[in-house]
């Protein structure tokens, strides 16, 4: 069964296919992986799927539903969350500020006024302590380290209480032991019922933690299975290896 699928996806930038003709369909209640060398159209793809870039051609469809010309905020709320490779948060605001601000509901006047409403604190602070950053709710966001900001930024987007996480490069620049923590938040996000696509470079944490990976190269699908089999395909070898 598949929550996401896209159906002849195609984007060119400047005569450059970026994604070209990709139907893919992700794993409902899976680990889904998205790897492939730099420049093999995985983060367009993302761009697409959550709106931020509109194709040239082809359709997205989440749960039988068309939201190929949705907004960005339009898919939040059709129920599809994201992180991104370079971490969004808002420096000058406290822990606790951003995650109420990533609630479309509170609007950053209201909040810098102290209008806050106790059930979205409260929910809140119960991400915070799955991140294990509850204690730096006061701390402003430009004082964590950029392994602490990337939790807050996958807090935030929680927040939303999204079905599909797609998660854009969440090892990049962190260190070993929150590489693990984060791989055993995913797990456990998982087993509650949510659906995952991860972007990373890190193929030992990809082949680790995945259910079932898709390999991009030169902007489409080469191969795609479980992280053993698409190990071995020599595909996805001459892909990443020219062998």
């Amino acid at each position: 069964m598949s929550s996401l699928r896209t159906e002849g996806l195609t984007k060119s930038f400047g005569g450059v296919r970026a994604v070209d003709d990709v139907t893919v369909e992700l794993r409902d209640g899976a680990i889904n992986g998205l790897i492939g060398p730099n420049g093999s159209g995985k983060t367009t793809f993302f761009n697409i799927v959550t709106g931020m870039v509109r194709p040239d051609a082809g359709r997205v469809r989440y749960r039988e539903r068309d939201i190929t010309r949705y907004s960005p905020h339009r898919v939040a709320h059709a129920g599809i969350g994201r992180t991104f490779q370079l971490c969004r948060v808002f420096p000058r605001l406290t822990v606790l500020e951003n995650m109420l601000v990533a609630v479309r509901r509170t609007r950053l006047r209201e909040l810098l006024a102290g209008l806050r409403d106790t059930g979205e604190i409260e929910r809140a602070r119960h991400w915070l302590r799955r991140m294990g950053i509850e204690h730096l709710e006061e701390a402003e966001a430009r004082d964590l380290s950029y392994g602490q900001q990337k939790l807050l930024e996958l807090a935030a987007v929680l927040m939303a209480e999204p079905d599909l996480v797609l998660l854009d490069e969440p090892a990049g620049g962190v260190n070993p032991a929150l590489i693990d923590r984060i791989v055993g938040l995913v797990r456990d996000l998982n087993a509650e019922g949510r659906t995952f696509l991860v972007v990373e470079h890190n193929m030992d944490m990809v082949m680790g933690m995945c259910d079932h990976v898709i390999v991009f190269d030169r902007g489409a699908p080469i191969a795609e299975g479980p992280p053993d089999s698409v190990r071995q395909d020599p595909r996805v070898l001459e892909a990443y290896l020219g062998v």
